[in-house]
């Protein structure tokens, strides 16, 4: 008996110690989904039902994966030292600053007095932990071209959040400076990638899903900077163009993604569907496209679908112990 339980005990160490900071996407996607829910909610001239549960469910899930990151910083921290100096998962890192972003933006409406301190902590931490990311990529020389993949937007293009509610809580000028970093960096990855892309290997099959991650950086910045100028412009109009040609783009890879078995990268669809479908939404409510309103509510209702359908695999990867596990 006691050997047995000795044996639960390692097995339970060994999964908190591989415990992956790419959880963290898990909690960008399903922010997503809150923002695309209350945006579809406003359009439809719809109470506000859905969206505040899943902003309910999406903190706690935060809670849950952050005691768990906490817990594995405390008890093993060479791992999580480990994944810092990994070229793949050190851009995960920021998704945590932006989940405090995001869901700050989701709360804003309901309780601005818990979303502001909450804003302010995360646009400190995004601020923190894209500069210490670019301070690695530029301070080392380990890095190899086959390291390079779309996860490498997370850090520095997540600054381009800060405005979706920065301006509201009169950050102004701070949101302007960090949807410059993030935009100009957006220009920088962007190139790299593409070619990445284009003259080296294909990316491994795990990485696949992160191919989706170019569709958020411009339809982001399409919400950012209509919260900063307030007006569809030339610019605004780009911008969220662009993000439908990477969406055309990402479709002709499709049949990829779809013979490739389940792995947390996934999760990368989720967010990027979601700005796509919140700038349709918003495009649509500032200018009265009808095809816009459409794509819109589209692109929302896949999104559902398609956390549902992540949320019931990863617990499946859960219970068949996929998950967690040294690679």
């Amino acid at each position: 008996m006691e050997g047995d339980m000795s044996d639960v005990t390692a097995a339970s160490e060994s999964r908190l110690a591989h415990f992956p900071v790419s959880f963290f996407a898990v909690v960008m996607g399903l922010c997503g989904l809150t923002l695309a829910l209350r945006a579809s909610e406003h359009a439809l001239h719809l109470a506000g039902t859905a969206s505040t549960w899943s902003l309910y469910a999406t903190v706690a899930i935060f809670a849950l994966i952050g005691a768990q990151y906490l817990a594995k910083l405390a008890f093993h921290a060479r791992e999580v030292a480990q994944e810092w100096a990994h070229p793949v998962r050190i851009a995960f890192f920021p998704a945590i600053s932006i989940s405090l972003l995001l869901m700050a933006t989701a709360a804003a409406p309901l309780a601005p007095e818990i979303a502001r301190p909450v804003f302010i902590a995360g646009m400190l931490a995004q601020g923190v932990l894209s500069l210490s990311v670019l301070a690695n990529w530029i301070g080392h020389r380990t890095f190899q071209q086959v390291h390079l993949n779309p996860a490498w937007f997370i850090p520095a293009v997540g600054n381009i959040i800060v405005p979706l509610v920065g301006v509201e809580f009169g950050f102004v000028e701070l949101s302007w400076l960090f949807f410059s970093a993030g935009l100009v960096f957006w220009v920088v990855l962007l190139t790299l990638v593409m070619n990445r892309l284009i003259f080296h290997d294909p990316l491994p099959g795990r990485l696949l899903p992160t191919l989706v991650i170019l569709i958020a950086p411009p339809a982001v910045a399409f919400i950012a900077y209509l919260r900063l100028s307030g007006e569809v412009d030339a610019f605004a109009r780009i911008l969220i163009n662009i993000g439908y040609v990477f969406a055309a783009v990402v479709l002709t890879q499709a049949p990829k993604l779809m013979r490739l078995a389940f792995a947390l990268s996934f999760w990368a669809l989720s967010f990027p569907v979601a700005a796509l479908s919140v700038a349709s939404l918003l495009f649509a409510q500032e200018t009265g496209s009808a095809a816009h309103l459409v794509i819109g509510l589209g692109l929302a209702a896949l999104l559902a679908l398609l956390v549902v359908a992540l949320a019931v695999r990863t617990l499946m990867a859960i219970f068949a112990k996929e998950i967690c596990q040294p690679e």
